[in-house]
């Protein structure tokens, strides 16, 4: 079993962080879009180890965490403090659910209390998308003027009139480096950026991504930096809550 597991970080191990390229020659926005989706992404599930930085108004805390991910169908969060499991979500197509030690409270609900907290409509490939490093949205399915802002590739899309959203790519294997949602209107904004990524045998990752949400003012922001991934295991699941905790319900 051991030499089992150890050939699979081995087949798994990530090459060096990948060079990027600034854009300097005009591109259409089609060209653009089909250049992000040539990058590869072949996996069925991932296991990524990440350290995490939280901040609000409120808080700052530093955590370690586990993410599974079986593609387009489940996404398991769980963060530890000091070896111990603080918190644990269970992300699913339908359905978002969480439980905290902290309070000893569950919540389960669909994503408008996500969106809410983020400060943007979400669902199920959009968290998908922000964790592995492409542009949220189907690009495929809109209209966007392209550009380049400071050295990056822009797709900039106000085809809705109270949501503009922004995304900015290297041009290299353009991958995603950062993408914006903003309704002023509400003082609401999302951006999430990409430092840096990796290139693994199954597909490119991020090494961290940085989220900054705003709502009413109110700041949030998580760093996620990626420790390690594997590919293709077989993975579980396990997701109940425990005895004695309280539902919430979030307007």
């Amino acid at each position: 079993m051991f030499l089992v597991c150890f050939a699979s970080m081995v087949s798994c191990k990530s090459k060096a962080v990948i060079s990027e390229a600034t854009a300097t020659k005009t591109m259409s926005a089609d060209k653009v879009i089909d250049n992000h989706y040539d990058t590869k992404k072949d996996f069925k599930t991932a296991y990524i180890k990440a350290d995490v930085a939280y901040k609000d108004d409120k808080q700052s805390l530093n955590v370690s965490a586990d993410i599974r991910i079986k593609k387009n169908e489940q996404i398991l969060l769980s963060v530890r403090f000091f070896g111990i499991t603080m918190a644990k979500a269970l992300i699913t197509p339908k359905e978002v659910k969480y439980y905290e030690k902290s309070g000893n409270k569950y919540f389960e609900g669909d994503y408008t209390t996500l969106s809410k907290w983020l400060g943007t409509d979400l669902d199920f490939n959009k968290v998908q998308n922000m964790l592995i490093g492409q542009a949220f949205d189907d690009l495929n399915k809109g209209k966007y003027d392209s550009s380049i802002e400071d050295g990056l590739y822009k797709l900039y899309d106000k085809s809705n009139k109270s949501t503009e959203k922004s995304f900015f790519f290297e041009a290299s294997q353009f991958l995603i480096k950062k993408q914006e949602i903003s309704q002023k209107a509400k003082n609401r904004m999302l951006k999430v950026s990409y430092p840096n990524h990796k290139d693994y045998p199954e597909v490119i990752l991020p090494t961290e991504l940085v989220i900054e949400a705003l709502q009413d003012n109110k700041a949030t922001r998580i760093k996620i930096e990626y420790k390690s991934a594997t590919f293709n295991e077989d993975l579980s699941f396990p997701y109940s809550v425990p005895d004695g905790y309280d539902r919430i319900f979030i307007d």
